[in-house]
């Protein structure tokens, strides 16, 4: 585990893009969908049909090596039509829709796991809760199960699943309209709810982290949710993996000034980490955490 972020620093000035070289790689990007191999073409349109996949199920479906497959995504990265992940590949971000929920399921889940670890090191037993929707909160709630006594509140069914094995446990659901792609918990009664307790921690995800240190996500529904969340909360902790930061989504959460503790699995980058240390959150990455 390390610490990263600390002390008072000027948040960073944007540099200013330089247009040749987005015309060059958009220029290479034209040229490059002309002489793709029919692999390349095809494993193009398999990700973007899944939203994501791992470099072993392309090198299975394609008969070729792993080597292959990572030289390919190197390729096609470089030409701007897919983005390159640890284990696989995905779509290159859009600002207006998420990936499928299967895919993220699968997305950096190790990277996920340990952030999972670490987050639940921090929560004591006999603690009281909210956690809302998302896959890196699903593994939250792996690693939490293992405690005494929590009280959570929670607007994802699938948290409520795994944390109701445990018998010392109380798991109440909001209310509201149950999103059927990924369980999720949303409306003006799910809001209601949560707006009736006060907890001692509220445990978040995100779409992600502007560089300015705003906080996005894509769905308005889900985002008051967590804006409530975050205001009843004595302490707000946020479990991101290092593909959150930079991307973009459309709707505004919060700035992360509301955020008391970052997890993530690998330090941020320098715009990011100022923005961070100036707002004095603290950053706990999890890239040396052992399994």
């Amino acid at each position: 585990m390390r610490f990263a972020g600390s002390g008072k620093r000027g948040v960073p000035q944007l540099q200013k893009k330089n247009n040749s070289k987005k015309t060059a790689k958009t220029k290479n990007s034209a040229d490059t969908l002309f002489s793709l191999s029919l692999r390349q073409k095809q494993i193009v349109d398999l990700v973007r049909g899944e939203g994501f996949v791992a470099i072993e199920k392309m090198a299975r479906r394609f008969a070729v090596t792993p080597q292959t497959i990572r030289r390919d995504i190197r390729n096609l990265a470089d030409a701007g039509m897919l983005l390159r992940h640890h284990g696989g590949a995905g779509m290159p971000s859009s600002s207006v829709e998420n990936y499928a929920y299967q895919a993220r399921k699968v997305l950096c889940l190790q990277e996920k796991q340990r952030i999972a670890r670490l987050l639940a090191r921090h929560i004591p037993d006999k603690a009281s809760m909210f956690i809302n929707i998302g896959t890196t909160n699903e593994e939250v709630a792996k690693e939490l199960v293992h405690k005494n006594g929590l009280r959570v509140i929670t607007n994802n069914l699938n948290v409520a699943a795994i944390l109701s094995s445990n018998k010392s446990f109380e798991v109440i659901v909001a209310g509201g309209v149950v999103r059927s792609r990924d369980h999720g918990i949303t409306g003006h009664a799910t809001i209601d709810f949560i707006k009736q307790f006060k907890v001692d921690f509220g445990i978040i995800g995100i779409s992600g982290i502007d560089t300015d240190g705003m906080l996005l996500d894509f769905d308005y529904r889900e985002v008051r949710v967590a804006q409530a969340i975050i205001d009843n909360s004595r302490r707000v902790f946020l479990a991101a993996d290092y593909t959150k930061f930079g991307r973009n989504a459309m709707v505004r959460l919060a700035h992360i000034r509301r955020v008391d503790t970052l997890f993530t699995d690998f330090t941020p980058p320098d715009e990011i980490n100022e923005v961070l240390s100036f707002e004095n959150v603290r950053i706990m990455v999890a890239d040396d955490l052992p399994g």
